[in-house]
C-alpha cells in the first residue's frame, strides 16, 4: 500500500487550452536533431559527421567528460548537419529519416535476471543512460556517481501538463520493465498523485509507492526527494523522467531504441488542444503547423509556461519535452487606464485584481512580465509557494551574494530550477529565480568537482 503526503504549499494555475484525450499524428517532414541542451550539464562531443549514416540508435554525440554516455540517434537516416553556435557550441545534430527505419540490435534482456551493472551497462550501450539526472546540481548524471535511491515521479501538474497517464496507456508492460531495471541500481520511489489511479502506477512492483496530494508543484521530483529522502552534501539521488523509464523499458523488452512519446499541444492560441505521437527530437512545426490561431503574435514554448523555453518552428523537442504550449506574446495589447481597471479575466495570486471573485476560472495569460525588475523584498511569497524544508529567499540571496557556505547549510545541494518556478512567477520583484539557482549549482558543482 503506498505511502499518503499531503503538501498543502504550492498553487495551481488554471488556464484555457488543456488538450482533449486524443491522439493526432504530427506532419511528416522527415527532420530530426538531437538537441545537447536537452540534457542538462552534459558537455557534448560529435562522433558523427555530415553525410553518415547512422540507425535508430546510433550514438550522435557522447559526454565529453565521460565517453562512455553516448546519446542515440532517435532515428535510422543521414546526418545533415552539425549546428554550432558562438564559441562553436554543439547546438543540434540533424538527421533526415529513412523512408524505412533501420534499429541497431542491443539484444532482448531478461532484466529480471540482471544485476545493477549489467542493467548500467544496458543503458550505456544504447545511448540511454545520458536520461537519467541527478540531484545535487540537476544534470545529466554520469555511471560514476552511486545514488542512494532513485526517483520517478509520474505526477505532471504544472499547469497545462500533459497528462502521463494518457501516455501510459498501451506502455503498461515497457513501464514496469523499466522500473524493474532502475531497482536493479539503487533503491527506487515511485511519486503519483491522489487522482491518478492507472494501475502500472498504483500496483507497480519492485518499487516503493507514494501518493503526493496537494497542489503544483507537489509533482517536482525535487520536491518529492526532499521529502522522502533530502539530498545532503555528499549524497546523490537519480530522478528519471516517467517517459524515459518507458524508453529503457522497450530497450529491454525489444533490444531496440524506440523514442516514441506522447506529447500535448496546448495553450489558448491553439485551435483544437489534443495529444501527438512525436519521437524525441521531432521538428516543433510538424505538430504545430497549421494548428496555431492566426492574427496575433504568439509565444511557442518547448514545454510549459513555467519552465519551457521559446521557440519557434523550426526548432527541435528536447529530450524531456512533455509539452508544448503557446499563448500570445502580448506586445501587441493596448490596456485603457492599464492597472485602474478591475482585470476580472487577469490572475492573480493577491486580491489586487478583482478576478479572486469570480473562484476557480480558466485564464488566458500573455507572455509580458508586466513590470520591471526591482529591489527584492522579504516578503514571504516564496514560502507560500515552495512545500520544501528551505528558507527559499535565503537561499535566493545567498547565491546572488555568492555566499558558498551559506547555500550550502540552506539546502542548495537538494534543489532544482524547477522547483522555484512558482516563485518566480509570484515573485513581485520579478526576479529571475530558476535562472539564478541553475547559475548558483553551476558555480558550486565546478567548485566540487
Amino acid at each position: 500500500m503506498a505511502n499518503v503526503i499531503k503538501l498543502r504549499k504550492g498553487l495551481d494555475i488554471h488556464l484555457v487550452g488543456a488538450a482533449e484525450r486524443i491522439k493526432r499524428q504530427p506532419a511528416g517532414s522527415g527532420m530530426f536533431a538531437l538537441v545537447p541542451d536537452g540534457f542538462v550539464g552534459m558537455v557534448p562531443k560529435v562522433v558523427v559527421k555530415e553525410g553518415d549514416h547512422v540507425r535508430a540508435g546510433d550514438a550522435l554525440f557522447v559526454n565529453k567528460q565521460c565517453p562512455d554516455v553516448r546519446f542515440a540517434s532517435p532515428v535510422s537516416g543521414t546526418v545533415t548537419a552539425v549546428e554550432r553556435g558562438e564559441r562553436r557550441k554543439v547546438l543540434a545534430v540533424k538527421v533526415k529519416a529513412d523512408a524505412e527505419q533501420e534499429y541497431a540490435d542491443f539484444g532482448r534482456k531478461d532484466v529480471g535476471s540482471l544485476n545493477g551493472q549489467q542493467v548500467c551497462q544496458a543503458l550505456l550501450e544504447a545511448g540511454l543512460f545520458g536520461y537519467i539526472d541527478q540531484l545535487p546540481y540537476a544534470v545529466s548524471t554520469t555511471p560514476d556517481t552511486k545514488p542512494k535511491a532513485i526517483f520517478v515521479s509520474a505526477l505532471r501538474d504544472k499547469p497545462l501538463a500533459a497528462d502521463f497517464e494518457f501516455e501510459l496507456e498501451g506502455n503498461e508492460t515497457d513501464f514496469q520493465t523499466g522500473l524493474t531495471a532502475l531497482s536493479k541500481m539503487a533503491k527506487t520511489y515511485l511519486g503519483f498523485g491522489a487522482k491518478q489511479t492507472a494501475k502500472a502506477l498504483t500496483e507497480a512492483r519492485n518499487v516503493e509507492l507514494t501518493v503526493f496530494d496537494g497542489p503544483c508543484p507537489a509533482g517536482n521530483v525535487g520536491v518529492q526527494v526532499n521529502h522522502l529522502a533530502p539530498v545532503n552534501k555528499g549524497e546523490v539521488v537519480w530522478t528519471v523522467d516517467p517517459s524515459a523509464v518507458i524508453f529503457f523499458g522497450r530497450l529491454f523488452n525489444t533490444g531496440k531504441v524506440d523514442l516514441r512519446r506522447t506529447i500535448a499541444l496546448v495553450g489558448s492560441e491553439v485551435n483544437a488542444p489534443a495529444y501527438y505521437d512525436v519521437l524525441v527530437g521531432q521538428r516543433i512545426g510538424d505538430v504545430t503547423d497549421g494548428q496555431l490561431k492566426e492574427g496575433r503574435h504568439l509565444r511557442i514554448i518547448n514545454g510549459n509556461v513555467l519552465t519551457g523555453k521559446a521557440c519557434t518552428a523550426d526548432d527541435f523537442l528536447t529530450a524531456h519535452t512533455s509539452e508544448i504550449t503557446v499563448i500570445p506574446e502580448g506586445d501587441d495589447t493596448d490596456e485603457m487606464l492599464g492597472w485602474i481597471l478591475p482585470r476580472m479575466n487577469q490572475f492573480s495570486t493577491s486580491r489586487s485584481y478583482f478576478s479572486w471573485l469570480l473562484g476557480k476560472k480558466e485564464y488566458k495569460p500573455d507572455a509580458r512580465v508586466k513590470g520591471g525588475k526591482r529591489h527584492i523584498i522579504m516578503s514571504g511569497e516564496y514560502d507560500r509557494v515552495l512545500p520544501m524544508d528551505i528558507y527559499g529567499e535565503y537561499l535566493i540571496k545567498a547565491i546572488i551574494t555568492g555566499d558558498i557556505d551559506r547555500q550550502e547549510q540552506l539546502g542548495i545541494y537538494e534543489v532544482a530550477p524547477e522547483d522555484f518556478a512558482l516563485a518566480e512567477f509570484v515573485d513581485s520583484s520579478k526576479l529571475e529565480l530558476q535562472a539564478i539557482v541553475r547559475k548558483g549549482l553551476d558555480i558550486l558543482r565546478k567548485e566540487n568537482a
